[in-house]
């Protein structure tokens, strides 16, 4: 696969991105890969290039480039150390629903219209915050998104918020897969049991699964976290899940 580091132009300005293509060229299911608060590093790369060898073009963007380009950290990342929760709230700070739905569209408008990416529909795929933003991408462009995975999202369901991405399903018309981590304060579960009671009156096709042992952050290598054994399982469904949406074999 080829890999080509690129700036795209933003409704506020412009973003680091990284797209993988075949190396002759040749048209493949696109798929959005929403990076987590780290976002686009060594460890997301490796992340996407793995999942575009299975015969996928990839986008990722970095979704704070309100904040800051790339690395948009400039010290290691600990949970819970102040610096880490005040660049955190930096990072998200500009993320309101209507800025993120726009910046949504471009993504998916991008990756539609290359040429090495086929006319079919798009898969996305986010983790942590990038579980949210997957979330309101399926909502964003319904007729292009066939299928839409989070990992260890947070905040997919807020109660009496006007800007929970729950209240996008009845526009959602693509596949819709939900791995929660468990102990997760950013989805508890009474948010994932009221996330499960939206899904139901949606009435599409959906998983909702716990990864038991596995806590937030579980599929990233350079997270705390990290639960290899539970990772590869995510994987593994993933790729199942773009496979069957997909159809890239």
């Amino acid at each position: 696969m080829k890999e080509q580091d690129l700036k795209l132009a933003m409704p506020d300005g412009a973003t680091d991105a990284v797209l993988y293509t075949s190396d002759d060229g040749t048209p493949l299911p696109g798929v959005l890969f929403v990076p987590d608060i780290g976002s686009i590093r060594d460890t997301m790369r490796q992340m996407a290039r793995r999942l575009a060898d299975e015969g996928y073009t990839v986008l990722m963007p970095n979704p704070f480039y309100r904040t800051s380009s790339v690395p948009v950290f400039s010290f290691p990342r600990k949970p819970g150390d102040p610096a880490t929760m005040k660049r955190i709230g930096e990072l998200i700070g500009p993320l309101a629903p209507d800025a993120l739905d726009a910046d949504l569209a471009v993504y998916l408008d991008y990756l539609s219209s290359q040429p090495t990416t086929t006319q079919a529909g798009v898969g996305v795929v986010g983790f942590c915050i990038g579980g949210l933003i997957t979330f309101r991408a399926a909502a964003v462009r319904p007729e292009k998104v066939a299928v839409a995975a989070s990992f260890h999202g947070g905040g997919l369901y807020k109660a009496g918020d006007p800007g929970s991405p729950h209240l996008g399903l009845p526009k959602i018309k693509g596949r819709l897969y939900f791995g929660h981590a468990v102990e997760d304060n950013s989805m508890n579960t009474e948010a994932i049991t009221e996330l499960v009671k939206s899904l139901q009156e949606w009435g599409r096709r959906y998983e909702s699964e716990m990864y038991q042992g596995a806590h937030h952050g579980w599929t990233v290598a350079d997270n705390p976290n990290y639960n290899q054994p539970q990772a590869e399982r995510a994987y593994a469904k993933l790729t199942e899940l773009f496979r069957g949406a997909l159809q890239s074999h």
